[in-house]
């Protein structure tokens, strides 16, 4: 399961919570201009803009779980298991298979209102990506610097929501989890006040209990709740350190310590990773569950006009600065 959010200071963020019990050793890769980008079943694309985000790269080919290109615009699959609906090929559409949807996007947009226009002629399609890697079921968050919309597609056809909070999770969909958040609309993050009864005299004993009834377990409708109440109301200052560490520190409140999600034998899901994407500046920084030390790769460091995939493998074991 997942969470991905946006946030935004001076600059703007992207980023994601990759919760899995397993990791497909996946690489932080930019996808430069020149990189001839082929589909099932529409015309390759060998010039565009350059991507920078987190893969998984089979044969050449990098399958994103989340990624920004160099105008902006952010794009993140999330688990979406039983609700996800992939489609037969249609002729008059343009046919995506759901691991080429990210780079469909990011590749020929520069922001929403392009993206609305490609989703307006798009199917996407039940297409695996081989047959030991069958397409895995996915709902997506699309955000350029101002705006987020979410992507779902389902049993009666591609739903296309306005997500006015920035964040997704996972099940349910998408309007459910938006209708769910009317439940907390009592949360505040000042003391409360008394509405219990007049006749009372309750005691404020902690602070923190204007948000009494918040969500704390890692079902993805709690996680959705918990990182929207946390995102907007979250401060920090402008500058870049202070930006990606509350960035962070949002995500951290909603992620998966191993223990707490069995899944099968000695299996249990935790955060594998976490990202945070300047969308401005074209970098990407990460954490894992084991290295908690912010690491940042920046693309325009790269030749972005160039042909062939950049890939930079995850440091995973625990830093440390020692001080004595």
């Amino acid at each position: 399961m997942c969470t991905a959010i946006t946030y935004k200071t001076k600059d703007h963020y992207f980023g994601r919570n990759l919760d899995l019990e397993y990791s497909y050793h996946e690489t932080v890769t930019i996808t430069p201009r020149n990189y001839d980008f082929k589909f099932r079943n529409v015309k390759n694309i060998n010039k565009h803009y350059a991507i920078i985000g987190m893969a998984y790269v089979l044969d050449n080919y990098p399958l994103y779980y989340d990624a920004i290109n160099e105008k902006g615009l952010g794009m993140a699959g999330l688990n979406f298991p039983k609700n996800a609906d992939y489609k037969e090929v249609l002729i008059d559409k343009d046919n995506i298979a759901p691991f080429e949807f990210i780079p469909w996007i990011l590749s020929q947009c520069a922001n929403l209102d392009e993206v609305k226009k490609l989703l307006s002629k798009i199917n996407i399609s039940k297409i695996n990506f081989s047959d030991q890697l069958p397409a895995s079921p996915l709902h997506w968050i699309i955000s350029d610097k101002e705006n987020s919309i979410t992507v779902e597609c389902v049993s009666d056809g591609l739903k296309i929501y306005d997500n006015p909070v920035g964040v997704l999770t996972n099940n349910p969909t998408f309007d459910i989890h938006m209708f769910n958040l009317n439940n907390y609309m009592y949360l505040s993050v000042e003391q409360p006040i008394n509405n219990f009864s007049h006749k009372l005299d309750f005691d404020i004993y902690s602070r923190g209990m204007g948000a009494l009834g918040l969500p704390g377990d890692l079902s993805s409708a709690s996680r959705f709740v918990k990182a929207t109440f946390t995102k907007m109301n979250s401060i920090s200052g402008d500058s870049e350190s202070e930006s990606i560490s509350q960035f962070f520190h949002i995500l951290a409140s909603v992620e998966q310590q191993r223990g707490c999600v069995h899944m099968k034998e000695d299996q249990y899901e935790i955060t594998i990773y976490s990202s945070c994407c300047n969308m401005d500046k074209g970098i990407y920084y990460y954490t894992t569950y084991e290295n908690s030390q912010i690491t940042g790769i920046d693309m325009y460091k790269e030749d972005l006009e160039a042909a062939e995939l950049i890939n930079y493998n995850l440091i995973t074991g625990q830093q440390i600065n020692w001080q004595n």
